[in-house]
């Protein structure tokens, strides 16, 4: 049974790819929203430090719902420990993203991730960015509401 089960996955998995393939997302069919890079509008989010910028893509991380959103963050910038009260997957898109896991920001504990790489965080696990040597640009996706909660209050950028 067990054998079966995985042929029906991948069948179905296969079926499905097909399926999104063959019928595209243009502007005139329902429910589909191309949004190409020239149309992003860059914005500091109060919850960045300063120089990081958000680009919404789809949905809002304020409401209930599915969203998307691109974060540009610059040179060495550091996002210090802090949560999300959603699991996030990040999709690194520029650059090496670093993260690191805990409640205190430790260098010797960061791990990078390179263009391609997809990281999937758990709703409330403490955690640090960093784009250390160069930019990183990096999509994010979550079924929202979101926000940031830092560990410690000195941290969050919204209260300087």
């Amino acid at each position: 049974m067990r054998v079966g089960l995985r042929k029906l996955l991948v069948v179905g998995s296969a079926s499905t790819l097909v399926g999104c393939t063959a019928a595209p997302a243009t502007a005139d069919r329902p429910g589909t929203m191309p949004l190409l890079p020239a149309g992003y509008s860059w914005a500091q989010n109060p919850a960045l430090p300063p120089g990081g910028q958000l680009a919404a893509l789809a949905g809002n991380p304020q409401a209930p719902g599915l969203y998307a959103f691109r974060a540009l963050i610059p040179a060495d910038l550091r996002i210090m420990p802090h949560t999300h009260p959603e699991d996030r997957i990040y999709t690194v898109l520029v650059g090496t993203w670093y993260i690191g896991l805990g409640a205190e920001y430790d260098p010797a504990r960061l791990q990078g991730f390179g263009p391609g790489s997809v990281y999937v965080l758990p709703a409330g696990t403490a955690h640090v960015h960093w784009a250390r040597g160069g930019r990183a640009v990096v999509q994010v996706t979550g079924i929202g509401p979101t926000a940031t909660t830092y560990l410690r209050p000195e941290d969050d950028p919204r209260n300087r």
